[in-house]
């Protein structure tokens, strides 16, 4: 990171003197800067944010009035560990978000990617790993260890039950309550959330072939259709797919589930 610049801070903000400010960063009235934050270059900080650390906040980023980054986490086994808030380039965090720092009981680190868009009210507890270009509308939730992949929509009011994983290219209606695995691709809706066929319209605007579709929508009634449990489903995902890479997403989100998948 280049030296602090400091003229984009406007005079009502309070910035740490320890903090690191990238050329261009600039920081709303009203707005707290803690010690131990980094925050990359062009990265916008509207008013009335408050951003603790250990944090660091890559490029281009817009963050939003009433937004709290970088607290401490709600679990009742934090002991006021240095742990830390990773966030990457070009994100876009709007009004009162909130999101917290790690954990050592985990990896110690709350980690979200680049290109993410997260919307009104939404949280992100501890711990939690969200990656590229996902979607977290209006007061999605997502409780402490929950991992969202790449290009994932949550709908808004969708809520995350611990250690989850939300499989990427996925989609949650809202108001859904996820209590298991969301495997990659699967749209899911309900109170506990339920499949409900693949996100295809989500796929073809990503550019994912009518071939690659059709495999997938193959791919998806083996799982579902034919009274398979989730090994016997990889076993024959396995056989049937090897030379469709497009469904090793879908075979890893089912192997890697802890919880199980949505049923």
């Amino acid at each position: 990171m280049a030296a602090n610049d400091w003229s984009g801070v406007h005079p009502q903000a309070i910035v740490d003197p320890s903090a690191k400010l990238a050329e261009g960063v600039t920081v709303g009235p009203w707005s707290y800067i803690g010690p131990d934050v980094e925050i990359g270059e062009g990265t916008e900080i509207m008013s009335h944010v408050v951003v603790k650390g250990p944090t660091r906040i890559g490029r281009n980023n817009r963050i939003f009035q009433f937004s709290s980054v970088g607290e401490e986490c709600q679990d009742k086994k934090y002991a006021g560990e240095p742990t830390t808030l990773l966030i990457g380039d070009d994100n876009v965090i709007r009004e009162n978000c909130t999101i917290h720092r790690g954990t050592i009981q985990d990896r110690g680190e709350t980690v979200i990617g680049s290109g993410n868009l997260l919307m009104a009210y939404v949280h992100v507890a501890h711990d939690c790993i969200i990656g590229d270009n996902t979607i977290l509308a209006n007061t999605a939730t997502l409780a402490g260890h929950v991992s969202v992949g790449d290009y994932a929509i949550l709908g808004g009011g969708t809520m995350v039950h611990q250690f989850c994983s939300i499989g990427v290219h996925s989609m949650s209606a809202g108001g859904s309550i996820v209590l298991k695995d969301i495997p990659a691709y699967v749209m899911a809706s309900g109170q506990s959330a339920k499949p409900f066929g693949m996100n295809v319209e989500g796929l073809r605007r990503r550019g994912f072939s009518k071939e690659v579709l059709s495999s997938l929508r193959r791919a998806y009634k083996t799982i579902y259709r034919q009274g398979l449990t989730t090994a016997q489903a990889i076993e024959e995902l396995e056989k049937a797919y090897v030379d469709v890479p497009e469904v090793r997403p879908l075979i890893e989100s089912l192997r890697g589930a802890e919880r199980g998948i949505i049923r």
